[in-house]
């Protein structure tokens, strides 16, 4: 059997994460014809179908998801290879993969613009999902860091706070609890909310805060993003909890306002994670170490704020 080679596995991988050829014809500048003679070379190879196709959608096999398994292992160590062959020539350079979740994208544009800036010869892409998605781009070796909130109960991963993430109470400007100071708990559970989906890291922060003052959940309607959030907010429909950094940009034009409640703004922390057995590349530990110096800055801007 001859042996598969690099090329072919990048091929596969990228077909495989795609789930389309043409996808991943352009992202590596080869024609479909191919992407598709070499993910058959690759089968022919293992002597095992690797993809299979429904509806004009492709799928990956048993034998597929092992392939994908290896594939992404094999590429992460030639990366790490390429990373620390560089470190040796004392180059900053190469690819550095950072997955966010989506509040979190509002403020890494502004940093990832800054240190890219700084570090011209890193190379960097942004991801933004949410938190399910953005834990599965590290465990799948797809990211050298994510930005979120603590993913407890994983002992796989290394986390460290490096900015308060303040969450508050919007309502409209029009609103009749936003001329009100001090609003109770119980004045809030009257009203209706207008919340992220069940398990999100908002969702179990104001039903802690509920349970803890002994009163029953509000009404509340369910969202899928936090831009949903704020439009509703924004319409009248409800009120709800979301990052401060996440609506700087409205709170400036007046579209929403932040309500003086009793025991808001609870703060949580940002954390940067990266798995405990991933080796940092000498770009990893620049940007690992850019966050955490910009944290000071970012921290006192929001408390300004």
């Amino acid at each position: 059997m001859l042996p598969i080679t690099l090329r072919q596995i990048q091929v596969f991988e990228s077909v495989a994460r795609h789930l389309s050829h043409s996808r991943a014809a352009a992202e590596l500048y080869l024609s479909q014809p191919a992407i598709s003679m070499q993910i058959k070379q690759v089968e022919e190879t293992c002597g095992l179908t690797l993809f299979e196709s429904a509806s004009k959608k492709l799928f990956l096999t048993e034998a597929g998801r092992e392939m994908l398994h290896y594939s992404r292992t094999i590429l992460q160590q030639v990366r790490d290879l390429e990373a620390a062959l560089d470190e040796m020539k004392g180059l900053e350079r190469g690819q550095l993969s950072i997955a966010v979740v989506s509040t979190a994208n509002y403020f890494m544009a502004q940093l990832l613009a800054k240190f890219i800036q700084t570090h011209p010869g890193i190379q960097v892409s942004l991801h933004v999902a949410n938190r399910d998605s953005v834990l599965l781009q590290l465990t799948d070796n797809l990211a050298n860091f994510a930005i979120m909130g603590l993913p407890t109960g994983n002992s796989e991963m290394d986390a460290h706070p490096f900015m308060d993430n303040p969450l508050v109470i919007i309502a409209s400007p029009t609103h009749p609890l936003a001329t009100r100071n001090r609003i109770s708990p119980a004045e809030l559970a009257r009203e209706t909310f207008v919340l992220r989906e069940q398990g999100s890291g908002t969702r179990r922060v104001i039903e802690r805060y509920f349970d803890q003052h002994d009163l029953p959940m509000p009404r509340s309607m369910e969202m899928d993003s936090n831009e949903a959030i704020k439009q509703c907010v924004q319409a009248g429909i409800g009120l709800g909890i979301i990052s401060r950094h996440a609506i700087e940009l409205k709170l400036e034009t007046a579209r929403l306002h932040v309500l003086d409640v009793e025991g808001f703004p609870i703060v949580r922390d940002w954390y940067i994670v990266h798995r405990k057995n991933k080796r940092l590349s000498l770009a990893a530990q620049a940007f690992k170490q850019f966050l955490m110096t910009e944290a000071a800055e970012l921290t006192s801007l929001a408390k300004a704020g």
